[in-house]
């Protein structure tokens, strides 16, 4: 048994021993003041969501639609959505369905590192990869992070803003693609592989370069802010541990005033639990408990949910703004 299969096992054991023993402490923490209900409501919607996915997945592992269920970071975050809900990525209910979705994405990556065809789909599914490395038995993992690491590393090194933008040769940057690749390293760096802090401050510094006056993170300048790039910007500082900056709850402000209704609402509210997560308890557990009865009055009764960017993306990012509830994932911890 190799040493990381071994660690690996160890720290599935260690996660089932405290789903055992934490369960009603964990329900009490999530669900004060008489909500437990919520975390039957929350799981009900999950395994509906969970199950569209499994119904609709072909066998080589993407998803049934015309757009966008064949793109990798599609099929990386539905990957991840499955893992989140901590079932046994081996044997439990959606192993197979994590394999196939696994084989997809790293068949997808080329002998450079890169995986798809821009890197939106690049730094998704790098998260994907890291989330996988360490819980899912497969001795391409390793190989497969490391190189798409890499490439991102190496595309921000030729990159005059220290970000990131469509390709990895793009010389302008932009903060949603950037935000994918920072998420990913931090993913990375969580499971082990190395992420030279260089490259993070490079980053850190893209990002407060691109924070308005009133505390938002525009596109590819300073101006027009909005509700999911801010939401990007607030979870990279987290991330970062720079919770305590000035760019973060400048941020963090701007976040809270954002109207529920944003433009690309579930991409938005992918990226918005996890920053309000991060940003304080009191707050995560307001906008968790919006969150959930906005999801609970959109689902529909095939589990799905309806979304500009396809109903597998739409799904997959629904059930991730939940996937807090569950906190399985590495990168989904304080």
């Amino acid at each position: 048994m190799t040493a990381r299969l071994f660690l690996s096992r160890c720290r599935v054991l260690l996660v089932l021993f405290a789903c055992w023993a934490g369960t009603a402490l964990r329900a009490q923490e999530l669900f004060e003041g008489g909500l437990d209900p919520l975390s039957t409501q929350v799981d009900r919607i999950y395994v509906k969501g969970l199950q569209y996915l499994l119904k609709n997945q072909v066998p080589d592992g993407y998803w049934q639609e015309t757009v966008y269920g064949k793109e990798p970071a599609v099929v990386g975050l539905s990957m991840v959505a499955m893992l989140a809900h901590g079932d046994d990525p081996e044997a439990g209910p959606y192993a197979g369905a994590i394999k196939r979705a696994l084989n997809y994405v790293l068949k997808q990556q080329s002998d450079t590192g890169y995986i798809g065809r821009s890197m939106y789909n690049h730094g998704f599914s790098t998260l994907a990869l890291a989330e996988a490395y360490g819980v899912v038995q497969d001795d391409r993992l390793g190989p497969a992070l490391t190189k798409a690491v890499r490439l991102i590393l190496n595309s921000q090194s030729k990159n005059p803003h220290g970000g990131w933008r469509y390709t990895p040769e793009s010389g302008d940057a932009d903060t949603t693609v950037s935000g994918a690749q920072m998420v990913a390293l931090f993913a990375a760096r969580n499971s082990g592989i190395a992420v030279p802090e260089e490259a993070i401050q490079k980053g850190l510094k893209y990002f407060v370069s691109m924070q308005t006056p009133d505390g938002g993170f525009g596109y590819t300048t300073a101006v027009s802010p909005n509700g999911p790039r801010t939401a990007i910007g607030c979870l990279v500082f987290a991330l970062a541990k720079e919770k305590q900056s000035k760019t973060f709850q400048s941020a963090f402000d701007f976040l809270k005033k954002v109207q529920a209704e944003s433009s690309f609402q579930h991409y938005f509210i992918y990226y918005a639990a996890q920053a309000y997560f991060h940003a304080s308890p009191e707050a995560w557990q307001t906008w968790n408990r919006a969150n959930i009865r906005s999801l609970a009055s959109s689902q529909n009764p095939d589990g799905s949910w309806e979304g500009q960017f396809g109903p597998t993306f739409t799904t997959a990012s629904s059930l991730l703004s939940l996937a807090l509830n569950y906190r399985y994932l590495p990168i989904y911890e304080r």
